[in-house]
């Protein structure tokens, strides 16, 4: 490394051991002394009038400008063109041998800006979702095992849904049930159930088939909870439920329709209420009034906005119907539509506020079974949405005869077997539907 002695000499100039830096003093005569002695080249020092010598560049006041065309003004002793070329502004400070300190400004770039703001708010809805998909199947009430019905049809094509209305009022008091017009539960330990639906999803659209809770069915052999054995036997379908719950249901639509279920959800009474109102109600649209004490349902004609106990009070109403529990079905149908399409607004789904209550008091009203995932649940909702659209297919069991008088069930109901088999088989092989079954009504219409 090279070191620069210490050296006083005439001209004036002291190096400092690391890099020459030029002191100058003013001679005793007052003039100006460019160098004394011969200079390092050999060649004599300049000549001219007596001026004081100027500044280091460091300490000049006059710092260099830049010029209009974007380069900069020569400093004293420097010309235009140099080792840069012309207009080169020279090198930052301590990285060359001019000294000059520059500054550089870093543009501001918009783009940049709003790309991480992008990438932080996809990485927050990521982390979002996938919280709120670990939390919702944690929260699932897993009841029934699907996998271990006997013999099951072979897997369809599409997803089948079973869903079932519950009455069970294990969830309600005394009180809640008064008001709300359930009466007791004295229907065993799965109590009753008023409706069972088959909904299919596939590439040919969905479908919506509701299954008459008085449909006279065979109910297969079973094993129920006590080990007992039970030999197949022939009641209403709603028998199945109330004997084995959602299982034993299951079990039965599989046997007398050949349709593979995948998926089974049931909703309960108290939940039911409780996500409508977490929904701020439910608009439906009555072509005409209804009155039913035995429901409380008490309607003027025309598009409202049903509370949950309204809402109950309606999907339960049938005996001002005359053909009573077809047309609740088909009330029952499209008012499930109408509440998976509200929550499916943007105003429940960009809210958060009232996105987390709607979820946890819809799962709080569903048991479903041991293999369903809030993705299977959330194509089930879906579904259910596309219904109302109209981009799907919303009917009942093709039926023979309403009113089929049985010595043991009372007056039950027989299905039309040469037309049901026909559809439950492109239901299950996913196929365009082309028998109608029976109308689902139009007495009342979602919105």
């Amino acid at each position: 490394m090279n070191q620069w002695p210490e050296d006083r000499t005439g001209d004036g100039r002291q190096y400092d051991g690391a890099r020459p830096t030029p002191q100058y003093r003013r001679p005793p005569g007052g003039s100006a002394q460019a160098m004394s002695g011969q200079s390092a080249g050999g060649r004599a020092p300049q000549q001219g009038p007596a001026a004081e010598p100027p500044l280091p560049p460091e300490l000049s006041p006059r710092q260099s400008a830049p010029r209009r065309g974007g380069g900069r003004q020569a400093g004293p002793g420097q010309g235009g063109p140099g080792p840069g070329g012309p207009g080169r502004t020279g090198s930052p400070a301590g990285s060359g041998s001019s000294g000059r300190s520059w500054k550089f400004r870093r543009p501001r770039s918009w783009k940049r800006l709003i790309g991480w703001t992008a990438l932080t708010v996809v990485v927050l809805l990521i982390a979002t979702s996938i919280g709120t998909y670990f939390w919702a199947d944690n929260k699932l009430h897993r009841t029934v095992n699907l996998t271990a019905l006997p013999a099951q049809p072979p897997l369809g094509k599409g997803t089948n849904y079973l869903i079932a209305g519950s009455d069970n009022r294990g969830n309600l008091t005394a009180a809640q049930q008064k008001a709300l017009h359930t009466g007791s539960d004295d229907e065993g330990q799965y109590g009753n159930s008023d409706s069972m639906m088959i909904l299919h999803i596939g590439a040919n659209g969905d479908t919506l088939l509701s299954l008459p809770r008085d449909s006279y069915v065979t109910i297969p052999a079973f094993t129920g909870a006590s080990g007992t054995k039970y030999p197949a036997s022939t009641h209403k379908l709603n028998t199945a439920f109330s004997w084995g719950g959602g299982a034993l249901l299951a079990q039965t639509v599989e046997y007398n329709t050949g349709i593979h279920i995948d998926h089974y959800a049931e909703i309960g009474f108290g939940g039911f209420v409780n996500l409508v109102d977490a929904l701020g109600g439910v608009q439906m649209c009555l072509d005409k009034p209804i009155v039913d004490p035995a429901s409380g349902a008490n309607f003027k004609a025309g598009c409202q906005t049903f509370n949950g106990a309204q809402s109950l009070a309606f999907v339960r109403e049938r005996h001002q119907e005359a053909q009573q529990d077809l047309t609740r079905m088909a009330n029952q149908q499209k008012f499930l539509a109408a509440v998976a399409h509200q929550a499916a607004t943007p105003s429940t789904v960009l809210n958060p506020f009232k996105l987390y209550p709607v979820l946890s008091a819809g799962i709080d009203t569903l048991s479903v079974d041991t293999q369903m995932s809030p993705y299977d649940l959330a194509q089930m909702f879906l579904g259910m949405k596309d219904i109302t659209s109209g981009s799907g297919h919303s009917l009942t069991v093709p039926i023979a005869n309403a009113n089929y008088y049985t010595p043991t069930d009372g007056d039950a109901l027989l299905w039309n077997m040469s037309q049901a088999k026909t559809l439950f088989g492109e239901l299950q092989n996913d196929q365009p539907i082309t028998v109608t079954g029976t109308d689902a009504g139009s007495d009342v219409a979602g919105n």
